[in-house]
């Protein structure tokens, strides 16, 4: 991405107002992300679940649907499988805190344009949902190289890690499962606590839910246990 001022020129900024749909569990984070977006963005609905942002993309038919990957009621996955047949005209694009290549491969295999994470700024968010809106595919650049090997080898879906496929992660909450793959990759609590938008006491509490839940006794162990499922 190039900035803000890059996407002036697209037919989007040139008159028409692109109508958007934020999905996202966490309601602090919904009303950054309006603040944050610029013209000629439009938000014209909000969910925090899935049937609510099923309900809520079939009801206004938006430009471009912002999802979450980790939802209440099934995940952004679920949303892709339950709209993109039926509302062709509407464009996902991913927006998670997650970079984790399954999560990147299985919204887009689902039907997403493209997969930004968190870490974006204001102004290329703008940008990312008026290229998608324009038909372009975008991804933060880290994450375009996980979808291009994935395709570029000719694999399928199965060929991707997928979580639910291990009965130990099956016992994880998806919160938990956020939380063991940034404490995997040696954030610290209040690294963590911010990227989720949570409390430090919050992220502790989480971290001894999963250890206990893999009988682990230490971020090490945890660590070790997470790369060997290549979650990190």
């Amino acid at each position: 991405m190039t900035g803000q001022g890059a996407y002036a020129d697209t037919d989007a900024a040139a008159g028409r107002s692109v109508r958007v749909v934020l999905v996202d569990d966490h309601r602090m984070f919904r009303t950054g992300v309006r603040a944050e977006l610029g013209e000629p963005l439009q938000v014209v609905g909000e969910a925090d679940d899935v049937d609510t942002a099923v309900a809520v993309v079939e009801a206004q038919r938006p430009d471009v649907v912002l999802l979450d990957v980790h939802l209440p009621g099934g995940g952004g996955v679920t949303v892709l499988r339950r709209l993109v047949s039926r509302i062709p005209e509407t464009r996902f694009l991913a927006l998670s805190v997650s970079d984790a290549p399954e999560d990147v491969i299985s919204v887009i295999r689902g039907g997403a344009r493209g997969y930004v994470t968190k870490s974006i700024t204001g102004g290329e968010l703008t940008e990312a949902v008026v290229r998608v809106a324009d038909g372009d595919a975008v991804f933060s650049p880290r994450l375009a190289g996980f979808v291009l090997d994935a395709f570029a080898a000719g694999g399928t879906t199965a060929d991707v890690p997928v979580e639910s496929a291990d009965e130990d992660l099956d016992r994880l909450t998806q919160r938990e499962r956020e939380v063991l793959r940034l404490i995997a990759r040696g954030y610290a609590y209040k690294e963590i606590a911010k990227q989720l938008f949570i409390s430090v006491k919050t992220v502790e509490t989480h971290v001894s839910a999963v250890l206990r839940k893999l009988q682990l006794s230490n971020r090490h162990e945890l660590s070790r246990w997470a790369a060997d499922r290549r979650l990190v």
